[in-house]
This record gives C-alpha cells, structure tokens and sequence, in this order.
C-alpha cells in the first residue's frame, strides 16, 4: 500500500538479509511484544534505522470498547525501566501539533505526566508523593507554530537541566493499516520526526542532545496510493475515522507506561487524581 512507516518493524520485515538483525517475540498480559536489535551498521544501513534496541508492542486497537490502559501498560513501563538509567532528572518532551488530531500525541500525553521537578523533597514527603524521581515535561509545539525547531528547544533544555536522560513521544506513520492505533514503537536510538510522512525534521538523538534518548511513538496515519492514474490525486494520508478516541487513549497509555516507569511506587490512577 505504501512505503513510508516510523515502525522498525516494518522495515526489517521487507528487507531479505537479516544478518545483524536479532529478534524476539514474547506476550504478556495480551499484549505482543517485538523485540528487534539492529547489531551493525550493515544491518542499521539496509533497515534504514540507527543501531540500537527497537519494541514493537501490539495491542487490541486504542479505540476498541475492550481496550483499558491501565490494564496494560505495565509491559511498556517495564521496557522503559529497562532502557532508562536508574538514577538522575528525566526529561519528558511530547512533540506535535495538539491542533492537528492524528498528530496531538505527544502533547497530549505531556499533558497527562507527572512533572516533579520543581517539588521539593519535603513537600512530596509532606503529601505522601515520597519519593519522587525528578522528572520535567515539555510539549515545544511545531516549527510553524514557535519558529523554534522542536530539537533545538529540547537541546537548549538539556544543556541548563542536563537530564540524564530524554523520553520523546510522537505520532508515526506505518505502512500496514492493521497496525494503525494498535502499536507503541519504543526505541532507544532517538528519533526522526516527520520522518514517516516526508517532513524531516532535525534528528533528536544521543549524539544531538549529549544524554540518552528513549523514543516513544504510536502510528496514526498510513499512506495511501489512490489507485487513478490521475495526477491531481498524489499521494494520501489517511488516518482512522476513529482518531479522537484513539489518540485521546494513546496518550493515556503512554502517560500510564512514562509515569509508571518513573514513579514505580504511584499507580497511574494515583497519578491522574494529580490533574
């Protein structure tokens, strides 16, 4: 149907040489879990994505009646548990235009974050929030709504925090629709965003920032390649008709894995009487 997708994933499923390429598949608690190491540079050159550790997990549609993120997202919590150093700030940045629905993510789940930052020890203790792992929330908008790229606003960020590291969440681009609104990509090699829909933006990674960069991301468009002839048609990207609910659950979930992961001693639940 397409060629453009965010998902690692999908683009070692297309290529036929898969030395360097190492992958795992378990399921827990319903949900399917892809891991997929890109060992090399051969490898990172023909899947067309940096060396580095990839999750792929898949789930029952965000926008199915069934579907409970507090349910499920311990799977994701415990990935980025994994991928995050155990000690130091955390720096959280939900990219997109909150404007634009299939693209409102990121800062939608900012939205629902815990930023603790700012809380002194003795007024978490005071409020049995004790103890809090420092953590600073940002939503930077897009390039045509700041004129700042996003990158640069986190890069500026990083040098005055000097987080030990960054978890940027995004919307993506697949290129299976089956895979739209039902799977959270988790990587720790950085990000591209735009990327998947042909808007490169400045890449947020290791090398860009000076600190580890988990990215978090679930697709919600797909491109589409009308079958007329006719030039005036171009290339589509659709998104599902369904893509309020969906996002407004993705970011819940994602929200429920980030705060999980950071203040393991508070259940989301907790956390969302915060707001």
């Amino acid at each position: 149907m397409n060629d453009r997708t965010d998902l690692t994933l999908e683009l070692a499923e297309s290529i036929d040489d898969a030395s360097g390429i190492a992958t795992e598949v378990t399921v827990r608690d319903g949900v399917t879990i892809t891991r997929t190491v890109i060992g090399d540079s051969g490898a990172a050159e023909r899947v067309g994505k940096p060396q580095g550790k990839y999750y792929t997990l898949e789930m029952l549609p965000f926008s199915d009646a069934a579907f409970e993120p507090d349910q499920c997202f311990e799977a994701a919590s415990e990935i980025l548990r994994e991928l995050l150093p155990a000690h130091g700030c955390i720096l959280t940045a939900g990219l997109g235009n909150a404007s634009i629905t299939p693209d409102s993510i990121g800062p939608k789940s900012a939205g629902r974050i815990l930023a603790s930052r700012h809380i002194p020890g003795e007024l978490a203790e005071k409020c049995g929030l004790s103890p809090l792992r420092s953590t600073a929330v940002i939503a930077p908008g897009v390039l045509g709504q700041t004129g700042i790229e996003a990158a640069e606003h986190i890069r500026w960020l990083c040098a005055g925090l000097k987080p030990s590291a960054v978890i940027v969440i995004d919307a993506m681009a697949a290129r299976s629709l089956s895979r739209l609104g039902r799977t959270l990509q988790i990587c720790d090699s950085g990000i591209s965003p735009g990327s998947g829909v042909g808007n490169d933006r400045p890449c947020i990674d290791s090398s860009y920032l000076g600190t580890k960069v988990i990215s978090m991301g679930v697709p919600t468009v797909a491109e589409l390649r009308p079958e007329s002839p006719c030039e005036s048609a171009g290339r589509m990207m659709i998104t599902p008709k369904e893509i309020d609910l969906l996002t407004d659950r993705a970011a819940r979930f994602i929200a429920a894995a980030v705060n999980g992961a950071l203040q393991p001693h508070l259940h989301p639940t907790e956390i969302m009487k915060l707001f």
